[in-house]
């Protein structure tokens, strides 16, 4: 099949069911993400698409093929053949009967088409029998879908459709099924009439549909009981078919005049008609137009059978007289015949050439007991004009054929350029979808050094102005005896074990919603409320200290195989913050809370989590377990009566790791899991969200936007760096790596 029907089939899944829906029902079917219009495609694409539609829609093959046959007739409108459609006839019969003219125009630019074939036999009550011939086995619902679609859309009729027979036919078509349909017609009108008096009574709705059902029996049975032979009709009856059938008054009936004789010379006749063949009922050729003998020399010759020289290709029935009448009688004689000349019989120079394809009518001449046939060459474009060393000379100035020739002509010129437009389309599509996936992880990194609102300012070449947050809660840890531990490693062991317990906490910062503001060495630096200001920066911190401290055991000291301890120091307090320098330019945090909350980890103890007294107070009534550590000196702060935190008395050790608890969770983690191979549930917190704050630089340029990812950096930790464990030998401390976290999200 084209693209054309697969794009419909994509686009209706789409508009009805939606995107993920198409994305889920692809990948099942194992089919390509796009399709070309133009493109031929394997029917097995089609057929797998609406199997896949079935089993993930849950619905059954014939109500997906009618919902598709609907869906497809307004497909095909909004595609620029709704006047083409809306002028094949002025009622269904009529539209009926021009589908195969359709078909057979159409396959002009559609070189493999192989459309279904439709005939028509009309009967009273507005019943009528549609005979559906297709290659194709399984798709005879879409017909119902697309019939009773354009009876209500083109005639404003309501049809109701119903398959009386289903078998093969081989010798009329050539095609692998045969459906016949029962078509009845019942205006809207009448419908709305009927339906207040079957809703109110039930009775009467059961009545109607068994007299329905005995009718549609009744309509079987005789159909079935009809001969398939053609009866030929007495002319009385076909008078009063045709009055019975609506085609007219019978007052009214045209009849025409002949006259008593053809006033045409033989020669004339020859001349007017270059392409037509007479035979008789051995298929003996009696006389040929002109040209055809000039294409097919064979036929100059005295008494030659016709079925040497041509076979049929359309329809694919036996080769005499009386299979030839046989289809006439059944399809009409409106139908087409295409015939093909046998390369064999050829002349020696033409058999490199195409071979000559001839369509037209076949009219029955009961008098002289001959068949006419009356064609043209089947020719789609002037390049297959040149391959048969044609011109348009050698048509006849009344056939048609020329103009198809020239308008087809330009019509595949356009196909051509919307194939090639497509195929553009397509692959900017891919490049579009691969620089989105290369755009995401550009900016994933950026926003990994920079929160994303001040990245988003500088790309713009703007600057970002300080700004001063009034309260935020400042955490820092490190490694308990890391210098000895570096004495004894090996550098690779070092790097090993941080990065595993950067991972783990890097995984916390997430879990938590706090901002990672650096890595030196083994020191780890976090802030909560800053970049976004948020009520309860100190309630995640202390919760994410918790976690680091149950991580560390899961990471093993090289030297001695037992688990790691960590100190950890949290303040609370104001602090301001900027993007400061040019060349990597990083956001930093200025202000005593960031040299206070350093002071509260290089004074703490082994796995022990040390708060400050402003810390302490903002944990205060919300569910931690803390305990009074008492006076101690700190150096540049004199006393201070400092604190330690134990547990979260309302927090299970699962939720604070952010492991998967409910059904829910484990849901939302699966999902997380199929895209990334960190699994995290972000812990939630009962506190709304603070206004960003202001400085005295931002009054005097924008605000602060809170809408991007946290980030920070550090104040000047010299005086820090004067007091640490006898292990812990530290750099003067600059602003590192960083990761993005997520935004103020509370429920």
């Amino acid at each position: 099949m084209y693209g054309f029907i697969n794009t419909c089939l994509q686009s209706l899944v789409i508009e009805k069911f939606g995107e993920e829906t198409w994305e889920k029902l692809k990948a099942s079917a194992e089919v390509q993400d796009a399709f070309m219009t133009y493109t031929v495609y394997d029917d097995i694409i089609t057929l797998k698409l609406i199997q896949e539609a079935c089993k993930v829609l849950g619905v059954s093959t014939e109500a997906i093929l009618k919902l598709f046959g609907e869906y497809f007739f307004e497909f095909c409108k909004k595609s620029g053949y709704d006047r083409m459609l809306r002028t094949l006839g002025g009622n269904l019969t009529e539209f009926i009967e021009n589908l195969d003219a359709l078909h057979s125009y159409l396959a002009l630019s559609y070189k493999e088409m192989n459309a279904p074939s439709f005939r028509l036999e009309r009967g009273a009550d507005r019943k009528m029998l549609l005979h559906y011939y297709s290659d194709r086995s399984g798709l005879c619902h879409i017909v119902p879908g697309i019939m009773e679609a354009v009876a209500k859309d083109f005639f404003n009729i309501d049809v109701a459709m119903d398959i009386l027979d289903m078998d093969e036919e081989v010798e009329r078509t050539g095609k692998k099924e045969h459906v016949v349909f029962l078509i009845v017609q019942k205006s809207r009108g009448q419908m709305r009439r009927a339906k207040p008096n079957r809703l109110q009574d039930g009775q009467d709705t059961w009545k109607d549909q068994e007299a329905l059902e005995a009718a549609f029996l009744r309509m079987k049975e005789k159909y079935l009981s009809v001969s398939v032979h053609p009866v030929k009709k007495s002319r009385w009856e076909v008078v009063r078919s045709t009055v019975m059938f609506g085609k007219g008054h019978l007052l009214n009936i045209f009849v025409p005049i002949y006259p008593e004789r053809l006033w045409m010379e033989e020669k004339t006749f020859c001349n007017a008609f270059p392409f037509h063949i007479v035979f008789d009922e051995s298929l003996r050729v009696k006389q040929a137009g002109v040209n055809i003998q000039k294409y097919v020399p064979g036929l100059q010759k005295q008494k030659i059978q016709l079925d040497k020289y041509f076979s049929i290709i359309h329809p694919q029935v036996t080769f005499n007289i009386f299979s030839i009448c046989k289809f006439i009688n059944s399809q009409g004689p409106a139908d087409q015949f295409v015939l093909k000349t046998r390369r064999e019989m050829m002349p020696e120079a033409w058999k490199h050439q195409p071979m000559l394809k001839l369509r037209g009518q076949m009219i029955w001449m009961e008098s002289m007991r001959c068949m006419i046939y009356l064609c043209s060459p089947k020719l789609r474009s002037l390049q297959e004009l040149e391959e048969h060393q044609m011109h348009l000379s050698d048509l006849a100035p009344h056939d048609t054929t020329r103009d198809l020739i020239l308008l087809n002509q330009q019509r595949l010129a356009e196909m051509e350029l919307s194939t090639q437009l497509e195929k553009k389309k397509e692959e900017l599509r891919v490049l579009s979808k691969h620089l989105a996936i290369e755009k995401k992880k550009t900016e994933t990194l950026l926003y990994a050094m920079l929160p994303e609102h001040v990245a988003n300012q500088l790309k713009e070449g703007k600057k970002v102005a300080a700004g001063e947050f009034k309260t935020c809660t400042i955490l820092f840890s490190d490694v308990v005896t890391f210098t000895n531990i570096c004495a004894a490693c090996e550098p690779i062991q070092i790097v090993n074990m941080l990065n595993s317990m950067y991972s783990k906490f890097d995984r916390l910062t997430s879990v938590h919603e706090v901002y990672k503001v650096e890595t030196i060495g083994d020191a780890y630096m976090v802030v909560g409320g800053v970049p976004v200001p948020i009520g309860s920066h100190a309630q995640r911190v202390a919760n994410f200290a918790l976690g680091m401290r149950i991580s560390a055991k899961e990471v093993m000291n090289p030297v001695t195989g037992e688990p790691i301890q960590i100190r950890v120091g949290i303040h609370t307090g104001p602090v301001l913050a900027g993007v400061v320098g040019d060349k990597m330019p990083r956001y930093c945090l200025f202000g005593d809370t960031v040299n206070t909350a350093s002071r509260m980890e290089s004074h703490g103890l082994p796995d022990k989590v040390h708060l400050s007294p402003t810390a302490c107070r903002a944990l205060e009534d919300q569910g931690f377990e803390i305990i009074e550590r008492g006076e101690i000196e700190v150096k540049g702060k004199g006393k201070m009566t400092t604190y330690f935190l134990i547990q979260n008395l309302n927090a299970s050790e699962e939720e604070i790791m952010g492991r998967p608890q409910t059904v829910l969770d484990r849901k939302e983690a699966n999902a997380r899991e199929s895209q990334d191979s960190k699994t995290v549930v972000v812990m939630r917190y009962s506190y709304s969200c603070q206004l960003p704050p202001k400085s005295d630089a931002a009054q005097a340029s924008d605000k602060l936007t809170p809408g991007g990812s946290p980030a920070a950096g550090q104040d000047s930790m010299e005086a820090a760096d004067g007091q640490r464990s006898p292990d812990q030998t530290k750099p003067h401390l600059l602003p590192g790596d960083n990761l993005p976290s997520g935004f103020c999200a509370l429920l």
